[in-house]
């Protein structure tokens, strides 16, 4: 949830692990040319709308810290000017809005896009929130927490590096794609909605979340599965309690989902300890963590219990 819309501040911090970009990516690319008559935007091959807000904010954004870092210096001979209109292309190589975080992905790639066209410099991560919220935790790599911050401006609302991407090589992540589909209620909506009606949601924010962060730092950083894979699913549980919670409802999970969930309890049971972890963002599709020397015996488990040739071969 958020405390201000405009500025994309949360009610609370939050931790994310940015996935390696060989298999699950956003390519962006960002031209501007004198020859430009507007602004425009493709995603996945598709003309989008270049003026929406977030995308606007984010680009003015970019110009205004390139404006500062050139203060009138001389070294740039011939900067490319920022009045030219842009065009920009991006494609996700993963279902968009499928609660797979494509608009993380995406705002983080146009925000260092947008940062080397321009020559800017500066915090990149506060402008990658003006686009989207978690974007400003995807860019940087390994595990991240976005810090809620204090200020009403949102200085100091930025993503901080809690370990880097060197520090769990065992570490794997599975994605489960149940569905590729636009989710029915997009996130923006869905969290204003459980700002406004979901009591959970404030105890959530202000009690359980602020203990969380913390405890799955040192899970972390001490590279304990155990504590991290329960505390991923408890967290995961909880924030579809929320959903539930609000008024009307919004059910991000499906029949399949909830299949998977009680598999991976299935699974550890069976092992006698916590070896696979799932996670639900808003939407259907499980994000699955397990340690490289299970990952073999876990996605056999997956095809038998969903076999392929039932499934569309998917």
């Amino acid at each position: 949830g958020k405390r201000d819309n405009d500025l994309i501040l949360p009610i609370n911090s939050s931790l994310s692990v940015t996935l390696h970009q060989d298999q699950l990516k956003t390519t962006t690319t960002a031209a501007a040319s004198r020859d430009f008559t507007e602004d425009r935007l493709w995603l996945n091959g598709e003309e989008a709308d270049a003026g929406q807000p977030r995308l606007q904010t984010c680009l003015r954004e970019v110009r205004r810290l390139a404006r500062k870092r050139r203060g009138g210096s001389a070294e740039d001979a011939a900067p490319l000017s920022l009045s030219y209109k842009i065009h920009v292309a991006t494609e996700n190589n993963f279902p968009t809005a499928a609660g797979l975080a494509s608009s993380a992905a995406g705002y983080a790639c146009l925000v260092s896009a947008l940062a080397r066209l321009y020559g800017a410099e500066g915090e990149l991560s506060e402008v990658a929130r003006r686009g989207s919220g978690s974007a400003c935790r995807s860019m940087l790599g390994g595990f991240v927490q976005w810090q809620r911050g204090e200020r009403p401006d949102g200085r100091d609302s930025i993503a901080q590096q809690v370990a880097p991407e060197t520090h769990w090589p065992e570490l794997r992540v599975l994605v489960l794609v149940v569905s590729g589909e636009k989710k029915p209620v997009g996130s923006t909506v869905g969290m204003q909605s459980s700002v406004d009606t979901s009591p959970l949601l404030k105890h959530r924010a202000e009690v359980v979340v602020p203990e969380r962060v913390a405890l799955m730092a040192r899970h972390i950083r001490e590279r304990d599965f155990e504590g991290f894979g329960q505390l991923t699913m408890r967290d995961s549980n909880q924030f579809h309690a929320t959903c539930l919670d609000t008024f009307p409802p919004i059910f991000y999970l499906t029949d399949v989902s909830r299949r998977i969930i009680a598999l991976a309890h299935r699974f550890n049971a069976h092992h006698g300890r916590t070896k696979v972890a799932y996670t639900f963002d808003a939407g259907p599709n499980a994000v699955v963590f397990t340690l490289a020397d299970t990952v073999a015996e876990f996605v056999e488990v997956v095809r038998r219990s969903f076999p392929p040739a039932t499934n569309g071969d998917q």
